[in-house]
């Protein structure tokens, strides 16, 4: 990673630097469109043909069956099972708290307003596979949809040689996923957002993905025919404020940990003293030998570097302005400044609060906003399965003592039939 300092860079290089990989999303979307638009017109018959293209898939059904995942299950590894018990009892809990309660408010005499929170019925959980199924993020969003309520849970993910892997059948069992179906891409999403004559389509879809999958969910969210979304989720960022006292073998393994994630990912470094950095760049150097994605993670080293600024408070404008889907305060007196944190999708404080904890285990959500989208909306939470509807219910004594605030501001805005559907009443 190269090193530069605040002092001596301009400020058109510094926004150079806090720039995210640059991805070429017309073109991209271009590429996607078309395909979402033959499943959204052909439904199956398109589904199997790019499954086939991309995926070279030669099944006669996407569903896998409930008998199949629950067999798949009973092979899980007893070490694995104690700790997908660990990540699922603590990610409980947390997300336990998160549920929201509803509310009925007296605004003015004779004038109830209610505030009531349901269940969206219909979800669709994008879980990334091929390579591995990440199981880990079946977790992270099959279990706020449990929590909040939802109906139905449809989950979609490309398995290893079309079988699921134990790990991820005991994460689907533990969850209570309705339908589990063996597809990935731009088509899993077109399945989930417009469905076909046998699979329902789902109300909002979630979950991280590729440029492809990202470009698709974006596109459907935006079709009235299609579905909502979580979020545009990008590739993965992390973001490390560290001062000297920090240990440079700890923050090597930190940046490495999500340079792993991909080529287009950054990680980033901002700390106040120039020999801890060079310290820390050795220590990339050493460990990223050992890595068995080391490819990966040196191209995304090419977009990523180390910053150093005279204060800390610096530092900590900078990663405001930048808004990191990860940040590690790895500080002597971290717990001071994190009140100032303003954006930033989930912050991990103190030398061991490793963000691979949040990845897993900890109990906070993995699902989290990137390309400075946390400056606008938080991480998927049980809210996010969640939507409010508002009720409201007026008196014939509160609707005489509104009725000509009402009026006036109707007519106002040279809206007659809004207020004649009071006067009406009144004359009545």
């Amino acid at each position: 990673m190269k090193t530069y300092s605040l002092k001596n860079i301009s400020d058109k290089t510094l926004n150079r630097l806090f720039s995210r990989p640059a991805v070429d999303s017309s073109r991209i979307q271009k590429i996607v469109k078309p395909i979402l638009e033959d499943i959204k017109q052909n439904g199956n018959r398109a589904l199997f043909k790019y499954a086939k293209k991309f995926d070279d898939f030669n099944g006669k059904s996407f569903l896998i069956h409930q008998t199949k995942i629950t067999e798949a299950a009973k092979n899980i590894d007893k070490e694995l099972k104690q700790a997908i018990d660990t990540a699922f009892s603590n990610i409980y809990k947390f997300h336990k708290r998160q549920k929201p309660k509803s509310y009925t408010l007296e605004t003015a005499g004779g004038i109830k307003c209610r505030r009531s929170f349901i269940p969206i019925e219909n979800v669709g959980l994008y879980i990334p596979g091929g390579s591995a199924e990440l199981f880990s993020t079946m977790l992270m969003l099959g279990i706020p949809a449990k929590i909040a309520g939802c109906r139905r849970v449809v989950a979609c993910c490309r398995l290893k040689d079309n079988k699921v892997s134990p790990a991820l059948a005991y994460s689907v069992l533990k969850c209570g996923v309705n339908e589990f179906y063996n597809i990935g891409g731009v088509q899993a999403v077109g399945l989930m957002a417009y469905g076909t004559n046998s699979i329902k389509k789902v109300d909002k879809i979630f979950g991280p993905g590729n440029q492809f999958v990202t470009a698709a969910k974006s596109l459907v969210s935006i079709d009235s025919a299609g579905s909502m979304i979580d979020m545009p989720a990008g590739p993965s960022e992390l973001l490390i404020i560290a001062d000297k006292f920090a240990n440079p073998s700890f923050i090597a393994a930190d940046l490495l940990s999500q340079a792993e994630h991909g080529k287009d990912s950054q990680v980033i470094l901002i700390t106040t003293d120039e020999k801890f950095a060079e310290k820390v760049s050795n220590e990339i150097n050493k460990q990223i030998q050992t890595l068995p994605r080391r490819k990966i993670a040196e191209a995304c080293l090419k977009s990523s570097f180390i910053l150093l600024v005279d204060k800390i408070d610096d530092a900590i404008s900078l990663s405001n302005n930048y808004a990191p889907e990860h940040l590690i305060l790895n500080l002597r007196n971290a717990k001071k400044i994190t009140g100032k944190i303003k954006n930033a999708g989930s912050v991990f404080i103190g030398e061991y609060s490793t963000e691979s904890l949040g990845d897993y285990a900890s109990g906070t959500n993995h699902s989290l906003p990137t390309s400075g989208y946390s400056k606008a909306i938080g991480g998927v939470s049980v809210e996010s399965f969640m939507k409010s509807i508002t009720f409201q219910e007026v008196s014939k004594k509160g609707f005489e003592k509104i009725s000509p605030a009402v009026i006036k501001l109707a007519e106002q805005e040279k809206l007659q039939a809004h207020a004649n559907a009071v006067k009406i009443r009144i004359s009545k």
